[in-house]
């Protein structure tokens, strides 16, 4: 088992499907940003892990006031979010080691819960291939024609929704992302890099409530959902601020 746990979270993204003026990981959200409400939430799971914080170089709106993490770095993110991940392993490559554990975490995921990042944290730990969140496709997929309909119905039995966090060990997958660069494969998640070498990474099942921010009426519906859970992990701050 790995004795050390590194999270990345890249947050280097512009949020343009959002339509606002600020990048969306900087959007408020129950009195606070998207950006401090994820990073708030991770610390309440791994309070000792070590934090990379991928943001744009140029980033005019980064607080580091919101990270909440003892130990942590700011690293340059990339123009995609595989650019950041591989900007965030090479930074750390001289201190991390092949059986580290790594989790990528998307910063528009504030509503994933503290016991399903411990899980998948164990899995990713102890699995030769990793994991990720993930959850079982509940609705009726089509597949569209190019042009707007319907060109079929897709069976949804064995299908998942792709979540984050998802967990690998260091060395795994800075090859992984090495090799899938080199072949020129096109990497849309963590665990699509690491399936290229033919390994067959964990599904961990996470609550459906792991929203990802992306449209402009994503940012209610994760108020709400932070609402029903109680948001413990908020409270004391804005008791602190009364």
């Amino acid at each position: 088992m790995s004795e050390r746990l590194w999270l990345v979270v890249p947050a280097a993204g512009r949020g343009r499907r959002m339509k606002a003026a600020l990048p969306k990981q900087y959007l408020p959200l129950a009195g606070r940003t998207v950006l401090a409400c994820t990073l708030t939430r991770l610390h309440a799971a791994f309070p000792d892990a070590r934090l990379c914080l991928c943001l744009d170089p140029d980033d005019e709106y980064f607080d580091p006031a919101e990270v909440p993490f003892a130990d942590w770095r700011r690293v340059p993110g990339g123009s995609e979010r595989v650019d950041s991940v591989e900007n965030a392993l090479a930074a750390i490559a001289g201190e991390a080691h092949d059986s580290d554990t790594v989790l990528v975490h998307d910063v528009a995921r504030p509503c994933v819960r503290v016991d399903d990042l411990r899980r998948l944290a164990s899995v990713a730990a102890e699995d030769l291939a990793g994991g990720l969140l993930a959850a079982p496709v509940a609705d009726t997929m089509k597949r569209d024609d190019g042009a707007g309909r319907v060109a079929g119905t897709e069976p949804r039995d064995g299908l998942w929704h792709a979540l984050t966090p998802q967990g690998f060990a260091f060395g795994l997958l800075r090859r992984a992302l090495a090799d899938a660069a080199e072949r020129g494969i096109a990497v849309t998640d963590e665990a699509s890099a690491v399936e290229a070498l033919d390994l067959s990474p964990r599904l961990v099942a996470g609550r459906r409530d792991n929203l990802k921010i992306t449209h402009p009426e994503d940012l209610a519906l994760a108020e709400a959902i932070l609402v029903a859970q109680g948001m413990p992990d908020h409270h004391a701050d804005r008791n602190d601020s009364a």
